[in-house]
């Protein structure tokens, strides 16, 4: 049963970083830039590590030009 997830995305950090939240979101910082998906690709290599699945595994639900994204991993 695929499951989803709340991220708080923070673009052009100083380094990517993933910190879970005591409600069960996260607040992703990643260095890419919010230009052409590039942030949004580096939260999922962050979601993928974390949760150690493949990249492709997960899924952006909606929020793919906001900063609060929804995720689903399967």
């Amino acid at each position: 049963m695929p499951r989803r997830i709340s991220v708080k995305v923070t673009p052009r950090a100083s380094r990517n970083e993933l910190v879970e939240l005591p409600d069960g979101g996260f607040v992703a910082r990643v260095a890419a830039p919010p230009a052409d998906g590039a942030a949004n690709r580096a939260v999922i290599r962050l979601l993928a590590e974390h949760f150690d699945i493949a990249p492709s595994r997960i899924r952006l639900v909606s929020g793919a030009a906001s900063r609060q994204k929804v995720f689903e991993l399967e």
